[in-house]
């Protein structure tokens, strides 16, 4: 079962940080409480589902206006999972990528 969440309310305290794409330092992923930032661009998203599966959890990002949601789903990040042992993936229906904390 998911959870829907507007998207001032915080993301999962897991996903919360600074990351970067283990195949492309360069890229950069920041999840600052409901924000999510991707490549230096804010993803412009309106709730969330959060959903636990197998031990992960799961965000899916989504917009209220059904016209505009393929364009959505083409351009932005649109999914989150972090694996049971802290691995971050983000993918849409484009692109797939994993991502490292990055240390402090």
């Amino acid at each position: 079962m998911q959870e829907r969440l507007e998207r001032d309310a915080p993301l999962p305290t897991e996903m919360q940080g600074h990351w970067v794409d283990v195949d492309d330092p360069s890229t950069g992923l920041v999840v600052s409480g409901g924000e999510v930032t991707y490549s230096g661009q804010g993803v412009d998203y309106d709730y969330k589902l959060i959903g636990q599966a197998d031990g992960a959890v799961t965000v899916s990002l989504k917009v209220n206006d059904e016209s505009k949601d393929d364009t959505f789903q083409r351009s932005n990040i649109t999914e989150l999972v972090i694996t049971p042992d802290g691995e971050l993936h983000a993918y849409n229906v484009k692109f797939a990528s994993q991502f490292a904390r990055v240390s402090r």
